[in-house]
């Protein structure tokens, strides 16, 4: 008896490891989508000039209830600070914004990732991130938040 339960555990964890990397596919949707865009070049010294001091990268997935919670957050800033902040969606969870999330090694969605105007990133931040905590990072670089 013993023998059967152990066989029966390693194969329940061999298919959640078998599974674990699959991911539902995002279908279109009816509500407004931040739209896709791409991560700035690092030839950026051959690209005009610019007033974007930051670039906001959101790793997140349309179907995931926490990244549908940052879409009010992206629309604010970008509403508000779009002159100087570039807001970036990729729904990891479809074969165009996959390559993203190997890109930028993400553990978990969503993942906020904020690069200077180099394409340096510098912060980072998994979850859910209130446009209050958000503010002081932007500012951090220059940002000019009321």
């Amino acid at each position: 008896m013993k023998k059967i339960i152990i066989a029966f555990v390693i194969l329940a964890v061999f298919f959640v490891f078998i599974f674990a990397g699959s991911r539902p596919k995002a279908v279109g949707t009816n509500q407004v989508q931040p739209q896709e865009a791409t991560v700035p070049s690092k030839d950026a010294a051959a690209a005009p000039v610019s007033k974007i001091k930051v670039t906001f990268i959101e790793l997140g997935s349309v179907k995931c209830v926490p990244c549908k919670m940052m879409v009010p957050v992206m629309e604010e800033i970008e509403k508000k600070y779009g002159n100087e902040v570039k807001v970036v969606f990729h729904d990891v969870w479809t074969a165009a914004g996959e390559p993203y999330a190997r890109q930028f090694g993400i553990r978990g969605i969503p993942t906020q990732i904020f690069l200077d105007e180099n394409g340096k990133e510098f912060h980072r931040h998994t979850g859910f991130y209130p446009l209050e905590q958000i503010l002081p990072v932007l500012k951090e670089k220059g940002v000019k938040v009321n």
